[in-house]
């Protein structure tokens, strides 16, 4: 088994990654380009970590994360796919669906929120879904974050002691925790319906998460057929000196206290 990565080479692997999804929006604001991209994975697999490394850096006006919430009433009486569809992609977009329509086929699934028809209806049309989207343009990326039972356990406990995490472990999480055979399952069912050629899974192995982000961008970055778009270099020029304007004094302004200098 390979070693894990220094931090010293993490971070200088992603700042050089981060580099090229820069040229990557370029490329794909002046090409028009359309890509979705679907995470999926079990969870604390190490997707959203994996998300915010990939959009940290790029303008949100052309790469946008979808996160959507459970569907509401009206949502649930239309076609399933329709609340999905107003996310795509238009002309110079990037679209991160964290987790999309394979709800339907992971967790609803194994919870028993969906039907058995819907279910069977889902896995009929999703593949047909998605060579639809793939006929009409979009480039569609599917990566599905896999994380051994072990680790996401440990990351579980890290939860339980970790304010800023603890959010993460809602009812869902914890439910899921007690079904890893059921998740399995439905995985590999799902896998057998949608691992289709026009729009394969890709399978990223999450066990240790820098190595996950790393090999994910590195791979997205290598499906599209990006190049650096020549920009004209940007010139600050001096300001015009400002005549016949006096500011109102700072004492009527309401500043926020400099807290750092009550920190020892």
């Amino acid at each position: 088994m390979m070693g894990k990565i220094s931090n010293s080479d993490y971070e200088a692997e992603l700042a050089r990654l981060q580099i090229e999804l820069v040229k990557l929006q370029e490329w794909v604001k002046h090409t028009g380009h359309r890509v979705a991209v679907i995470f999926e994975g079990r969870d604390a697999a190490g997707k959203g970590g994996t998300i915010k490394r990939i959009t940290e850096a790029m303008n949100p006006r052309i790469c946008q994360v979808v996160a959507l919430p459970a569907p509401t009433e009206r949502e649930k009486s239309q076609w399933y796919f329709q609340r999905y569809v107003a996310h795509l992609p238009a002309a110079g977009e990037i679209v991160i669906f964290d987790r999309s329509w394979y709800n339907r086929a992971g967790v609803e699934r194994v919870m028993g929120f969906c039907s058995e028809e819907e279910y069977k209806e889902f896995m009929r049309s999703c593949p047909e879904f998605e060579r639809m989207l793939v006929r009409s343009g979009i480039q569609l990326i599917k990566y599905w974050f896999s994380v051994s039972d072990e680790e996401q356990e440990r990351r579980f406990q890290m939860r339980l002691t970790d304010p800023t995490k603890q959010w993460k472990l809602s009812p869902m999480d914890l439910e899921s925790r007690k079904r890893w055979v059921d998740y399995s399952k439905a995985k590999d069912d799902m896998f057998s319906h949608t691992d289709i050629k026009q729009a394969p899974w890709y399978v990223v192995n999450s066990d240790v998460k820098k190595h996950a982000r790393i090999n994910c961008i590195n791979h997205f970055l290598s499906l599209i057929p990006y190049k650096e778009i020549e920009r004209p270099p940007v010139v600050l020029e001096e300001r015009p000196p400002q005549r016949g304007y006096v500011r109102p004094p700072m004492a009527d302004q309401t500043f926020v206290p400099e807290v750092h200098l009550d920190l020892k």
